[in-house]
């Protein structure tokens, strides 16, 4: 199965299974051995979403098993359970979410410093941009929208804020001073084409392209749906959403400094790695810096 097919598959998974509390788990794991003195290897057990997640993680079975762990990767086709997986310890570390996920899920289960499920991160590895994507437009900007053009944008608190923040970084609307990444439509001050902006769930932007002459898509689901070649913008690497959505490695408080988790880290951030991101994903999904 090629790459497009694989990420369209799990998407469609995904949306299945969406309102779910329940994940469908598959372990990866690789029999062959690279043992320590006593002839074993440090099982490390993490959890992730398939794509790009889940992908990414198993460029670091082989490094790994080299420093003496056998890297596990339980793939989950929602997420909900993952971080409570790696709080009761049932999963060393996952790798599926930015900060402002984790903060809100410590927060929401009442987890504070120094509390045995409390979650931190142990290091950014990558980051999703929302693009703009457009069919008939060639270059999106003010000049070439139509008056009442139509633009699909994500409907949770995070992603539309990102989205108009992109749309405004491409001049077709302005925002309210100070609304940052807490925009909503309502902070839109100025709106000179009179465009209109359709929300909707994240994972079914891309699929509005065909009915809207705008689509701003998460790059996981642009590469799902095989979209990319649409692509017109990005939101800039040195952007307040870039440094703040980049998606981590999660472990509990305790684990931080664990060998394992460091080496896991290490190989993520590794220049390997960030070439077969770069390679396989493109522009849809960027190495941290």
């Amino acid at each position: 199965m090629n790459k497009l097919a694989k990420l369209a598959a799990a998407a469609l998974l995904a949306a299945g299974l969406a309102g779910c509390s329940s994940a469908s788990d598959t372990q990866k794991t690789d029999g062959a051995d690279a043992p320590k003195e006593d002839g074993t290897l440090e099982v490390v057990k993490v959890g992730a979403t398939t794509a790009p997640h889940a992908m990414i993680l198993e460029q670091a079975i082989e490094p790994m098993k080299e420093a003496g762990y056998d890297l596990q990767i339980t793939e989950f086709s929602d997420y909900p359970n993952i971080n409570p997986s790696t709080s009761d310890g049932s999963l060393d570390a996952n790798y599926f979410q930015h900060q402002p996920y984790l903060d809100g899920y410590n927060e929401d289960n009442g987890y504070k410093e120094g509390d045995d499920g409390y979650l931190v991160s142990a290091g950014a590895i990558h980051y999703e941009p929302l693009g703009a994507y457009a069919q008939e437009i060639e270059e999106v900007n003010l000049d070439n929208i139509s008056e009442n053009a139509k633009i699909a944008v994500p409907n949770d608190a995070t992603n539309e804020a990102r989205a108009l923040l992109l749309l405004q970084d491409l001049g077709i609307l302005t925002l309210k001073d100070g609304a940052g990444l807490n925009a909503t439509k309502a902070d839109i001050k100025d709106n000179p084409k009179n465009v209109e902006i359709i929300e909707s769930a994240a994972d079914q932007t891309a699929n509005q392209l065909p009915d809207v002459d705008v689509a701003v898509v998460n790059g996981n689901y642009a590469l799902a749906a095989n979209i990319t070649d649409y692509l017109r913008a990005n939101e800039a690497s040195d952007s307040e959403a870039a440094k703040t959505y980049q998606n981590v490695v999660a472990v509990k408080e305790a684990n931080k400094d664990k060998d394992s988790i460091k080496k896991l880290v290490e190989i993520l951030k590794s220049d390997d790695i960030k070439k077969y991101i770069e390679d396989e994903f493109g522009v849809s999904v960027v190495p941290a810096a």
